[in-house]
């Protein structure tokens, strides 16, 4: 099946007993010289991709190779312990890898923001959201589930991917999704290009921001729901911003194994990323905007960089589903 330049290849069925009502998809385009590994799943409860009568939230998650099994198993694992928990579509995208979690090259392109002057050549974050905006969510919900209605879409990004996601809070007045889960966002990129993006678009009582090649509202699928359906006025509900990190990030402790030698090239690294910092600075920008309905930063005591990808997870979709 094939969307503008982008061609879905179905990967071969799982059995039944080993990842029910889940599925995956290479998406790729000669043009834009990229494949993506795209894994989906639905609900429990649904006996196909074909049930009717059904609505859904759906959660977008990105480094997929990483935390898209994470994600997955977590709206699973707490439907039967949260009573009432809206049905649920995760869509994880990652990479086809063999020999790393992370692609390092493309990730660093497709989730870095585009800066208009000077334009970096290795910046497509705004080709990547169109990716998301224009062919994979109508593929979504226009071949891939047909028949069920869609309500609200959330955003998931740790680390690059959380920099992306403050990104795509920035383009079209952050009406793209109605969640975004912000998780230990690189807000380091480029000397903390990004606040002043967020301020520019949040901060100057601009109603919309629109970015060169994104889609807008009006060319997405019928079905589509980034944000909550207009009221009978037009308006839209505004989106929600859940922002963590980790107190050992920025100020890290020596491990119990680690040299003093290890332990200092640790914290050099991390240390100057100033995440404490940054991620107060992004919350300080995105709530005293008045333009989310929510702003939430939390942090985890005794966590780094990378326990954040895992614990950011659960806690982000509660925050996602709990509206």
């Amino acid at each position: 099946m094939s969307l503008g330049d982008w061609t879905f290849n179905a990967f071969p069925p799982f059995p039944a007993t080993v990842y029910p009502n889940s599925a995956l998809w290479n998406v790729t385009s000669e043009a834009k010289n990229r494949t993506y590994q795209v894994h989906v799943s639905w609900p429990f409860s649904w006996e196909s991709r074909d049930v009717s009568n059904k609505s859904a939230l759906t959660l977008y998650v990105l480094d997929g190779n990483a935390m898209g099994t994470t994600a997955h198993e977590a709206v699973h694992r707490r439907a039967p312990l949260s009573f009432g928990q809206p049905d649920t579509i995760v869509v994880s995208i990652g990479y086809p890898l063999t020999n790393n979690i992370y692609d390092f090259v493309y990730r660093f392109q497709d989730y870095s923001p585009p800066i208009p002057t000077p334009r970096i050549p290795e910046a497509h974050g705004d080709e990547f959201l169109n990716f998301i905006d224009t062919s994979l969510r109508p593929w979504l919900q226009d071949t891939a589930f047909p028949n069920v209605g869609f309500t609200r879409d959330g955003l998931y990004g740790h680390s690059f991917g959380g920099l992306f996601a403050l990104y795509a809070l920035t383009v079209d007045g952050g009406r793209m999704f109605d969640t975004y889960i912000s998780a230990s966002p690189a807000v380091e990129w480029r000397n903390g290009t990004i606040l002043e993006m967020l301020s520019d678009s949040l901060g100057n009582g601009s109603s919309s921001v629109t970015t060169p090649g994104i889609g807008t509202r009006d060319t997405r699928s019928s079905n589509w729901a980034g944000c909550t359906s207009p009221g009978a006025d037009g308006t839209y509900t505004d989106p929600a911003l859940f922002i963590t990190y980790g107190s050992l990030e920025q100020f890290p402790v020596k491990r119990r194994t680690e040299t003093q030698e290890q332990f200092l090239v640790r914290k050099n690294y991390f240390g100057p990323l100033k995440m404490t910092d940054y991620v107060h600075e992004v919350y300080d920008v995105a709530s005293a905007s008045g333009k989310l309905r929510d702003v939430t930063l939390k942090e985890y005591p005794g966590q780094d960089h990378s326990g954040v990808a895992g614990t950011s997870i659960m806690d982000g979709i509660d925050y996602f589903v709990d509206w």
